[in-house]
């Protein structure tokens, strides 16, 4: 009778204990993933928005995306970078205008791809508009007259008998539209009485923003278009007609020799992602402007090397707006060696702290 005490069977199925070890087979499993422990942030009074970006490198999930956006933008933020940035959603109205100025007028951005409900929103301000913090609905704490028994949808419809439309929280007199409407008559359609491509169209647009807020000593800062013009960037919309500005241009070319050419800005942009020798794309949210950023690869041999997306979006509902920038690596929209993140959030929240972080990381 055989002892199978001194045989104990390792599990290999021939009883005959074998060579191999328990641990030494953890350890090798353990080598799909780095040794780097979770750390815990620790925030003090005082600190930079860096060092806010570095505890969070320390920590997981949501924080450890941000503090790889700033990585990977700081390096993008090298001059060597073409960069180019999508930015959708409401961005303007917002309050986030002043963020992208900087951008531009710092030599950070070398195309852009935005709305023209962004544009509109951005002269409007350029001509001394003004957005206003306002309230989602009648029982939101900034909403000091109102009745205790008005419904969301009467809040609204109050709203439109005032003359106020809303976004989210925030109000925009709709005299402002007659306004953004005045400025585009006078001082932008007369100067383009032929076809011409978007981009030409928002570099006059930029152009007049510019001189009209200088001569009406306007305090806000004239704006995207206006820093844009000013700083020869070219200012892309591909979904022009899904706008105030768009309406304004289809309404002016019906009496008039102005028209636009929807597909003349391919080949600017195209030959613009041609040249460079290293690419970046920062992406804003999610709809036509970031599609056109990165299908813009596809009309060129190379792609993106760098890449970071903010979007409020899921990816597992399907969607263009929370398609990961993994998913458009199969498209060879960006490298296979391309550095990039999406972070999910509130772009209002995230532009801020990755833009102001990795400002600072890469010694601005």
């Amino acid at each position: 009778m055989t002892d199978h005490a001194e045989e104990p069977d390792n599990g290999d199925g021939d009883g005959d204990g074998g060579d191999s070890d328990p641990e030494d087979a953890g350890h090798t499993a353990r080598e799909t993933f780095a040794e780097d422990p979770i750390g815990h942030a620790r925030v003090r009074a005082g600190m930079t928005v860096g060092e806010l970006a570095d505890a969070y490198g320390k920590a997981g999930i949501g924080a450890a995306d941000v503090d790889r956006a700033v990585d990977i933008y700081a390096e993008m933020l090298d001059d060597e970078v073409t960069n180019f940035l999508g930015l959708a959603g409401a961005m303007v109205p917002a309050g986030m205008r002043g963020i992208v100025v900087d951008l531009i007028r710092d030599g950070h951005v070398d195309a852009l791809v935005t709305t023209g409900a962004n544009l509109t929103h951005d002269a409007i301000e350029a001509i001394g508009g003004k957005h206003h913090h306002g309230s989602v609905g009648p029982h939101d704490h900034r909403v000091e007259e109102r009745t205790d028994d008005e419904s969301e949808r009467e809040h609204d419809e109050r709203l439109r008998d005032e003359g106020v439309d809303r976004i989210y929280n925030v109000y925009l007199p709709q005299e402002h539209f007659t306004l953004f409407e005045e400025h585009l008559r006078a001082n932008v359609f007369p100067e383009l009485e032929r076809t011409v491509t978007i981009r030409e169209f928002t570099r006059e647009l930029g152009r007049a923003n510019l001189e009209a807020n200088e001569e009406r000593g306007i305090d806000e800062d004239a704006g995207i278009a206006a820093a844009a013009y000013d700083c020869d960037v070219p200012v892309y919309v591909p979904a022009i007609q899904d706008s105030v500005l768009g309406i304004q241009a289809w309404i002016y070319g019906q009496t008039s020799d102005f028209a636009l050419d929807a597909l003349g800005d391919m080949t600017h942009l195209s030959d613009l992602a041609f040249a460079a020798d290293s690419a970046g794309a920062m992406v804003v949210g999610g709809g036509v402007p970031k599609n056109y950023v990165l299908q813009t690869m596809l009309t060129v041999p190379d792609a993106y090397d760098y890449a970071v997306q903010l979007t409020t979006d899921p990816s597992h509902t399907g969607g263009l707006s929370g398609a990961t920038l993994d998913e458009a690596r199969s498209w060879g929209k960006l490298e296979k060696t391309a550095r990039n993140v999406t972070v999910v959030g509130d772009a209002t929240i995230t532009l801020p702290l990755v833009v102001a972080a990795a400002r600072e990381r890469a010694g601005e």
